[in-house]
């Protein structure tokens, strides 16, 4: 079995803002002395796990990201008891997650912080809360903890949360590391972000009233060639999904595949950037992983900047594996430029088999 799997992808968006800053412009980083365009990596995870790709080949095993255990629980309890007793509970249990706000704030039963809570854990959290309408004195949150109550677990069948990670900070032991190392995409070429002045026209007013526009507005966008990479860990993906090696397959299928079409959604209606990578790369084996982003140090230029970027990724491979001895790891291509190319479906068959059955 491989220790790990890698995935390289270059994807050419057009004129677009999928991942907008603080200010609403494109978010870019300076590399090699120039401006780039980047796509961040929680964008990214978010794109992945939000995909038609993940929600289908792996229903009923994501968990859910959220403040609103409180809520979920309050619901599932008020027509059974007493609406404060049903608020006492769904505040207590939700607290096994997180700090809970304060009785007085505009949402009572929610977290602090954003708790990711699998499928199991929320299972087991109705359970909780069920059991403690039978009590006639609810326990404290610390008299609670106490008792070992199995809400959360330290392992579970959430994909997302074993490939990504989560951090729990009132109960550091439930922490999960993240078995899939997803970096910041950037652009391989510079990137001048530009403005987009636009208008939008009141359809009742005449001309006569005001021959001006209802609203102006400015939109930032950009467009180039994005170098993507993710990794993983093969053994730290087994061990946070309990052992269970056929679903870590799936994941590692799904992961490939969702790479392959899912994309941040900002400014989706106003530049339609809906692209598929042009160029995959997938590795496997049991050496040392490289992001080959320093094969774009030098940003590309010219009028072909795809297969320009092609060429110098694979290069940049090659010479890591002259300098290094290897190739230490096997790797299949999907090239849209290429006559010759594997298919997306025989990419995802070879990432998953790196994971014995």
């Amino acid at each position: 079995m491989d220790r790990f799997i890698q995935i390289h992808c270059l994807t050419h968006y057009p004129p677009s803002n999928p991942n907008r800053d603080d200010l609403g412009r494109p978010k870019t980083a300076v590399v090699g002395g120039v401006q780039r365009q980047r796509i961040s990596s929680q964008s990214l995870k978010r794109a992945l796990r939000t995909s038609e790709e993940f929600q289908t080949a792996l229903a009923g095993q994501l968990g859910e990201r959220t403040q609103r255990l409180g809520d979920a629980i309050y619901d599932h309890l008020k027509n059974k008891i007493d609406e404060d007793k049903a608020k006492n509970i769904s505040r207590l249990v939700a607290g096994l997650f997180g700090k809970i706000k304060g009785e007085k704030d505009k949402a009572p039963l929610q977290t602090e912080q954003l708790a990711f809570v699998s499928p199991d854990e929320k299972s087991a959290a109705f359970a909780l809360a069920d059991e403690l309408l039978k009590s006639e004195k609810l326990p404290t949150e610390d008299e609670l903890k106490k008792q070992n109550v199995p809400v959360l677990l330290t392992a579970d069948g959430a994909v997302d949360i074993a490939m990504f990670g989560r951090m729990l900070a009132a109960s550091p032991a439930f922490n999960r590391e993240a078995a899939v190392q997803i970096a910041h995409a950037i652009t391989t070429n510079k990137v001048d972000v530009e403005d987009d002045y636009y208008t939008a026209v009141d359809d009742l007013k005449s001309d006569a009233t005001d021959a001006g526009a209802g609203f102006v507005g400015e939109a930032g966008y950009g467009s180039g060639v994005y170098y993507i990479y993710a990794c993983v860990n093969v053994d730290l993906l087994i061990g946070n999904l309990a052992g269970d090696k056929p679903l870590a397959r799936r994941a590692a299928k799904a992961l490939v595949k969702a790479l392959s079409s899912a994309t941040p959604s900002g400014k989706v209606n106003s530049f339609a950037h809906h692209v598929r990578p042009e160029f995959i790369l997938v590795e496997r084996g049991n050496g040392q992983p490289v992001n080959l982003f320093s094969a774009f140090a030098k940003p590309i230029k010219g009028s072909n900047i795809m297969v320009d970027s092609i060429t110098a990724l694979k290069q940049k491979r090659a010479d890591f594996s002259r300098v290094y001895g290897g190739p230490e790891s096997a790797g299949k291509e999907l090239n849209v430029t290429a006559d010759t190319s594997a298919t997306l479906d025989e990419l995802a068959l070879f990432a998953m088999d790196a994971i014995e059955e």
